[in-house]
């Protein structure tokens, strides 16, 4: 038995030390914010934050966990009021979260768990990213690039610009 942090709470798991992270969250602990997209790391579906880095749920292995803390996009939100020092407020959504409904950026719906993710981690080290380095951070960094099957590149740009203002203001 292995115990881990998800969003914010330790856990209790009994899967083996080699399974992947997703069917840990998934299958065992109930986390359905993150999501399969293709099992290789090569989409973006499945990313969660570990330590507040993105990484692939799909290849992360159980005992790559030990010590380090698990965002998937349900902890978004109490993740940020963590970090501003407010109480955390069940109605009350990340930025990211905030701005993807604002801007009404989903479709199909498939990549933007994975999509909220990497962008959190990009506006954590980037407060006012360029087009050009929001289109790095979604294809260039990481394991691969983020795919969005529907093609809602220019919706998700949009999200991540009025994300970065909601940041800076300090509240969704």
């Amino acid at each position: 038995m292995a115990t881990i942090t998800v969003n914010g709470q330790q856990r209790e798991v009994k899967s083996s030390p080699d399974t992947p992270l997703i069917y840990v969250l998934r299958d065992e602990l109930g986390v359905m914010g993150v999501k399969f997209g293709c099992g290789l790391a090569q989409c973006g579906a499945c990313s969660v934050l570990l330590d507040g880095e993105e990484i692939r749920a799909c290849v992360t292995p159980l005992a790559a966990l030990e010590g380090k803390v698990v965002t998937t996009v349900d902890g978004l939100a109490a993740r940020w009021a963590r970090q501003k020092g407010v109480p955390v407020d069940p109605a009350r959504l990340h930025p990211v979260q905030q701005a993807w409904v604002d801007e009404q950026v989903p479709q199909c719906g498939i990549c933007q768990f994975g999509m909220m993710i990497k962008v959190t981690e990009l506006l954590e080290h980037t407060p006012k990213p360029t087009d050009a380095q929001i289109a790095q951070a979604l294809t260039e960094s990481g394991p691969s690039p983020h795919l969005c099957r529907c093609g809602s590149y220019a919706a998700i740009r949009d999200g991540v610009h009025r994300a970065a203002v909601l940041m800076a203001q300090g509240a969704a």
